[in-house]
């Protein structure tokens, strides 16, 4: 399955690091050409340059994914210059647990901007894409990037555990909606993922759980992910991995 990405045309938002990042890194070392979408315009320029270096295509376009409008306007001049999308890995997002009693509003109001309201900018962005090249007969996937906090209750993650739980029953519906148009739509839902999310928390429980949780599980990596984005994306065009759950092997929840 190394080529059988050939052809495709994918957009990645979140791609300047973590899943994002060895999502597009593997889908180009694949065939795939990649449009790597986040704010920070000096990681992409790094990661496509190292892309482009290993044989690949990639264009990095900086976008505040928060910003419908120029979401849109990049989502156009990635088509414009590398085709339209038939993949999209819609994987922008933040994680910031913290207890409810301490009314961290600015942190709800965060998550639920990039988690939730970016991740639907990008869905009415690319969409129209996705339609149009399955109506060619090509493969279209959108791949969500949720969580395995949308199924499962961690304390001070509310918020969080909510925007995934979010993402999660939108993919089931938009699944069942987009599926009679041909295109596929995934949630991927992680485990503990090693990436920059943890960096962002603040809280102090939550610091102290997963230093606790590192010692005792060998979390995953975000090639980990990839991997099996990539794997979604071969399959044949009738198959449709509705919903895939990664487990670190010994995280029991």
């Amino acid at each position: 399955m190394t080529d059988s990405l050939q052809g495709r045309v994918a957009l990645i938002t979140g791609a300047s690091s973590g899943i994002g990042a060895a999502t597009a890194t593997l889908l180009a070392e694949r065939g795939a050409r990649v449009a790597l979408l986040a704010r920070r315009k000096d990681r992409l320029d790094e990661l496509a340059g190292r892309i482009v270096d290993a044989g690949g295509t990639a264009l990095g376009v900086a976008v505040d994914v928060t910003d419908a409008d120029a979401l849109k306007a990049a989502a156009e001049q990635a088509a414009a210059e590398h085709g339209p999308a038939d993949l999209v890995v819609n994987n922008a997002g933040v994680m910031l647990p913290a207890p409810i009693e301490e009314l961290r509003t600015d942190q709800w109001q965060h998550q639920i901007d990039l988690n939730v309201s970016a991740a639907m900018h990008t869905i009415g962005a690319v969409v129209p894409q996705l339609v149009a090249a399955a109506a060619a007969g090509r493969p279209a996937d959108l791949v969500n990037t949720s969580s395995i906090a949308a199924q499962n209750i961690f304390p001070n993650f509310a918020v969080y555990a909510a925007t995934k739980a979010f993402i999660t029953h939108l993919s089931r519906h938009l699944r069942v909606e987009l599926g009679a148009k041909d295109v596929r739509v995934s949630a991927i839902e992680p485990g503990i993922v090693g990436t920059e999310l943890q960096r962002h928390v603040t809280d102090e429980g939550a610091q102290d759980w997963l230093a606790e949780s590192k010692q005792t599980v060998e979390w995953l990596e975000p090639e980990d992910i990839a991997e099996v984005i990539a794997f979604t994306a071969a399959l044949p065009r009738r198959v449709n991995l509705q919903q895939v759950t990664i487990m670190p092997t010994r995280q029991a929840s």
